[in-house]
């Protein structure tokens, strides 16, 4: 049985709510993303991303904001073949300026999300766990801020823009990356992911990295690179050259679309709708098709909903 999700469970996704999104990268065919072939290859696989959780949050926003995060866990743990791993891109927990709070939620955090039933989860932080301390609290009680790993022909790297309260990643991580992907293969895909966007998505809301375009820079020589950032509760995609960038929404509230400048001050979370009371939250599994310079991700976004079961998907069938 493959790992990736198959024709009909994407379809599947889509009848609820879901998107099926194709990154944009060479090689890929638009059929890729929802089927396989008998002579697929098996180290093909997916995982899943979860983001902003903002453990601690409560307000109009989402009267349900200690019951998303549960739901999300149990519709992952109901995914059958299970991922071969899940990351949470930061905003583990919600910002405090009293340093015990801060533990205390980020620990909170770390106990439900313990419950999650794949073996292998990982982790980094956002502004709201580590700016306030240079991400003290969160090394403490998980570890380094940034790293990466290899699975199955594919590098990943962590990306730690959020421990400089100035939004920067800073010239010793500068440094740490450029050694890193130095010792990539030119054609070993890359997966990067972050908290905030790389790009000057919309600088006035800190949408952006002061130092993403030498993050960018040094990623550009190899030809197949793809970004999974959080930071903005919501979907968006952009490229960057050849490198796509993809956001993901965030399992506590929605943020609205970057207005025109200077048309709205903040960015207000879009109000809570009793009709809709999940819409706009979210997580998503990502599958990887293909190798080398022609691999590529499909994108499934899952939402939230109020029968967490209700959320999990079927089981894959099997190939023929």
């Amino acid at each position: 049985m493959s790992k990736q999700p198959g024709r009909r469970q994407f379809l599947q996704l889509a009848a609820v709510g879901g998107l099926v999104y194709a990154s944009g990268l060479p090689g890929w065919q638009a059929m890729a993303a929802t089927t396989r072939t008998a002579g697929a290859k098996p180290d093909d696989f997916y995982f899943v991303q979860l983001s902003d959780t903002h453990w601690g949050f409560k307000g109009a926003p989402n009267p349900d904001s200690q019951g998303t995060l549960p739901k999300a866990i149990a519709a992952v743990n109901a995914l059958s073949p299970a991922p071969d791993f899940v990351i949470f891109t930061g905003d583990l927990s919600h910002i405090s300026d009293d340093p015990a709070e801060r533990r205390k939620r980020l620990a909170e955090f770390r106990d439900i999300a313990a419950k999650i039933k794949v073996p292998v989860v990982h982790y980094m932080p956002g502004e709201h766990d580590a700016s306030l301390d240079n991400g003290e609290a969160y090394i403490e009680l998980f570890g380094r801020t940034h790293y990466s790993f290899d699975h199955k022909g594919v590098h990943f790297i962590a990306i730690d823009n959020v421990s400089d309260p100035s939004a920067r990643v800073g010239e010793a991580q500068l440094a740490w990356l450029a050694a890193d992907v130095r010792s990539v293969p030119e054609h070993t895909p890359i997966v990067v992911f972050t908290h905030r966007p790389l790009f000057d998505l919309y600088p006035q809301w800190d949408w952006a990295t002061r130092d993403g375009q030498q993050v960018i820079d040094l990623l550009m020589p190899h030809p197949n690179v793809t970004v999974f950032y959080g930071h903005i509760h919501q979907e968006h995609h952009h490229m960057t050259g050849h490198i796509a960038h993809h956001s993901a929404r965030s399992l506590m509230f929605p943020l609205p679309a970057p207005p025109a400048p200077g048309s709205q001050a903040k960015r207000n979370p879009i109000p809570w709708d009793a009709a809709a009371p999940y819409r706009g939250l979210g997580w998503r599994s990502i599958a990887e098709h293909g190798k080398q310079d022609t691999a590529t991700w499909a994108l499934a976004e899952q939402p939230i909903q109020a029968n967490s079961e209700a959320n999990a998907t079927t089981k894959t069938p099997e190939t023929t």
